[in-house]
């Protein structure tokens, strides 16, 4: 199993949630962030200067059996793009367990 973390822009949260879906993956957590990027300077919007060096970003955590892996990860990487700076990240670790509270039942067939 992996699990696979995405930071990503709040404005492409819906286009990756409906790719995530074509994609087969119906189940995800996700929260309101706040970080910090690379861009150091600040930027002028209708005559209004601000600041670029706190960011919102959607953070979303997602645990998927290894052959949904490349699926999940090509569902983000299609749908979250802009191809600006600032797009942000994903992170793929592995999960070495997982369990269902209810039954108890543990191991792959707990993601299903």
């Amino acid at each position: 199993m992996k699990k696979i973390e995405a930071i990503i822009r709040k404005s492409k949260f819906h286009q990756v949630k409906k790719s995530l879906h074509e994609a087969g993956i119906n189940f995800f957590s996700y929260w309101d962030v706040t970080g910090l990027g690379n861009e150091k300077e600040g930027h002028v919007y209708r005559g209004v200067s601000y600041s670029t060096s706190d960011i919102q970003r959607r953070y979303l955590s997602i645990v998927v059996n290894d052959d949904f892996k490349e699926a999940t990860i090509n569902a983000i990487l299609s749908s979250a793009s802009t191809g600006e700076v600032g797009d942000g990240k994903i992170f793929v670790s592995n999960i070495e367990e997982s369990y269902r509270i209810r039954t108890g039942e543990k191991g792959k067939n707990t993601l299903n």
